[in-house]
């Protein structure tokens, strides 16, 4: 079996390989794109991070693996925090000697959703921006670590693509409500996009939190406090000086992340004025949430906060480089350096800034 601490390198080292291979190749914009790489490449990811060893570096999978077969199977309980995860953990730590095939289907629910999102969203370049996805600074650690919340982000993705069949995307707004509570926020974003459709809001709200942030009010981190369950609350209202482990403060560097993509999303609304309704749906939704996340950029675990807005950001990020029909637009142009640069810096993040 291959060492825990080998996992990530290799991770990365196969992502940044066929990213480099596929931005190779010039695609055509329109003819569909052959499924079977992708397929095989999804299959394989499940396999190898759904059958990874338990360890510590992965963090709560060591936690997962502690708990398994504490508690009796007395049927599907309504109230738990998480009804999907909650209930599905339990049936299989009731059945299953051990927290493999958890794991392993972790992975897939993990991996396959996100594919599917991609080839409904890219169906002429469904492997690059596969890819795209997989090379974000996010998705390798909500694979192994945060899975609760990385299965809920890949079934809330595959709710956006189906935006046009509106019973389909009910059913995974559901599922990834009911995969993870935090959830909430996100689908609340959703079904707000559909009220208010003016995008100017959305910007000027953002610029608004970014305010809020930068003057250090925190009177909406203990607005929202107020109306969360008490786990919210606790990430909300709890001051351990940083305890967890993590930066805390003004976050510059999350700040900067967060509007790479509403930068281009700016460009393309207001200077290039591209019509598409699902783009301007998702763009809106990430407004939303990543603004929320600065309103509370003070709590503890701001990061998981902040991954509410950023799961989807290497949709937002890529999408206006397909969704652009000329060739000679420079976002189309540039399309496969925003790619790399995109890559480079999770390369960086990985085994530079948090190494």
């Amino acid at each position: 079996m291959i060492d825990a601490s080998f996992y990530q390198g290799i991770y990365l080292f196969i992502v940044t390989l066929l990213t480099l291979i596929t931005v190779s190749y010039r695609r055509s914009l329109t003819t569909i794109e052959p499924i079977v790489g992708s397929v095989i490449l999804c299959i394989f990811l499940v396999l190898f991070i759904g059958f990874r060893p338990v360890s510590y570096l992965f963090v709560d999978m060591m936690n997962y693996n502690s708990w398994w077969g504490l508690y009796e199977w007395e049927g599907f309980d309504w109230g738990a925090q998480n009804v999907l995860f909650d209930n599905l953990y339990a049936y299989m730590s009731y059945i299953f000697p051990d927290t493999t095939l958890f794991f392993a289907l972790m992975a897939a629910l993990y991996f396959i959703p996100m594919l599917v999102a991609c080839r409904k969203m890219f169906p002429s370049n469904t492997m690059i921006v596969f890819l795209v996805c997989l090379a974000a600074f996010s998705t390798f650690s909500y694979g192994t670590n945060g899975i609760k919340a990385g299965v809920a982000s890949s079934f809330f993705l595959v709710a956006l693509a189906y935006r046009d069949k509106m019973w389909v995307s009910i059913l995974f707004l559901l599922l990834s409500w009911g995969f993870h509570h935090s959830m909430q926020m996100p689908v609340v974003a959703y079904i707000l996009t559909m009220v208010f459709k003016k995008k100017e809001w959305y910007f000027y709200g953002w610029l608004f939190c970014l305010a809020m942030a930068v003057l250090h009010i925190s009177f909406f981190q203990t607005l929202f406090a107020d109306f969360s369950d008490e786990s919210g609350a606790a990430y909300l209202t709890s001051n351990s000086n940083n305890a967890w482990g993590g930066r805390g403060g003004f976050r510059m560097d999350f700040v900067v992340y967060s509007a790479m993509p509403i930068l281009i999303g700016y460009y393309v609304k207001y200077k290039y004025k591209l019509k598409d309704k699902l783009y301007d749906i998702m763009l809106n939704i990430y407004l939303t949430c990543n603004g929320v996340w600065m309103l509370c950029m003070y709590a503890e675990f701001t990061n998981r906060i902040a991954y509410l807005s950023w799961f989807m950001y290497p949709i937002i990020l890529i999408y206006p480089c397909y969704a652009i029909a000329d060739k000679k637009h420079p976002l189309v142009r540039m399309r496969k350096y925003i790619v790399m640069v995109h890559l480079v810096f999770t390369l960086f993040m990985s085994f530079v800034y948090y190494a």
